[in-house]
């Protein structure tokens, strides 16, 4: 299955645990309900998509150039380690160096489709400034559902194989994709007031104009600390729609691998609670980030936890 060493590949696996725990608190928790080798596949999967996503989210003034020529080794080093063609005791690209054997090993594993990896970087290389694909801002849902293919869909569609479905998986993939998306948009939501200090906007214009909200507006509250009441009209509407992407979703979780269900039930639990914490704040959000309480967690994850507990173990492939 791999080249690499077991030591190398099992310290490339903790490595991306550790990567999960300390950024992906919600991925870590549910995945925690996973049996070891699927658990052990998702924190590989969130590490790489952090590892990229944190190189084109910083970026220093003028350093576009160097940003996409960055971007462009990662993706290169990427599809060498896939296709094996990368040469023994060659560099990787710093920032996913510890990453990539994990990775790797991951998707050849659990024969994850490489194309989905295609449709990723493209995403990225919309995400970072210099490269011909950019975009700060999205005017209409049709331009960010492009870009949430590579970013959000393809994570859902990547997670099939590693998760189990027992449907033909065609008939898992449209939930699927609704549920990565509901967790993007979730994000989003969350994160509008440090994206906006990025100079980007996600949500698009065509979902706050209606509302009279523009970028100024949103800026003008990111500065004082006040959400104008136009703009958590705007936020509601918003959050109706996410729920709305949340509500097509929750069919595919019966469709999964019955030992994998609650650990995904408890991630679909815990992000739509992050849109419940969002409106606990009367939407004052532009100025600070929500979070779910630590009791909501533990309310959430420890009767799944529990149920979890009592499945029967996995077949030996898994392990």
């Amino acid at each position: 299955m791999s080249s690499i060493a077991p030591q190398a590949l099992s310290e490339s696996f903790g490595f991306c645990e550790r990567v999960t725990a300390e950024h992906g608190r919600t991925y870590y928790l549910a995945a925690r309900l996973l049996p070891s080798a699927r658990r052990r596949a998702v924190h590989a999967l969130y590490a790489f998509a952090r590892g990229v996503d944190d190189l084109v989210d910083v970026v220093e003034p003028g350093a576009a150039a160097d940003l996409s020529i960055r971007l462009a080794d990662v993706e290169r080093a990427t599809f060498a380690e896939l296709s094996g063609s990368a040469c023994v005791g060659a560099t990787r690209p710093a920032e996913l160096s510890k990453v990539l054997p994990a990775f790797a090993h991951t998707v050849k594993h659990f024969d994850i489709p490489v194309d989905y990896f295609h449709a990723f970087f493209r995403s990225m290389r919309m995400d970072a400034p210099g490269t011909p694909e950019f975009r700060p801002v999205y005017r209409t849902m049709s331009e960010l559902n492009e870009y949430m293919y590579g970013s959000a869909v393809v994570i859902g569609l990547q997670l099939l194989p590693i998760l189990g479905v027992s449907v033909p998986v065609e008939d898992a993939a449209g939930p699927a994709s609704k549920l990565g998306e509901a967790f993007q948009l979730t994000n989003f939501i969350r994160d509008v007031g440090e994206d906006l200090d990025r100079g980007r906007l996600y949500l698009p214009l065509d979902e706050w104009a209606p509302f009279g909200v523009d970028v100024e507006l949103l800026e003008h509250g990111r500065r004082t600390g006040v959400t104008d009441a136009r703009v958590a009209r705007a936020l509601a509407h918003v959050i109706a729609l996410t729920r709305a992407q949340y509500r097509q979703a929750e069919c595919g979780i019966q469709m999964l691998d019955p030992r994998v269900q609650p650990s995904i039930r408890t991630a679909f639990e815990l992000y739509g609670a992050i849109l419940d914490q969002v409106e606990a704040a009367d939407f004052q959000i532009l100025d600070r980030r929500v979070t779910v309480p630590t009791s909501t967690r533990l309310r959430v994850a420890v009767p799944a936890l529990l149920r979890s507990a009592v499945r029967r173990p996995l077949p030996a492939r898994d392990e």
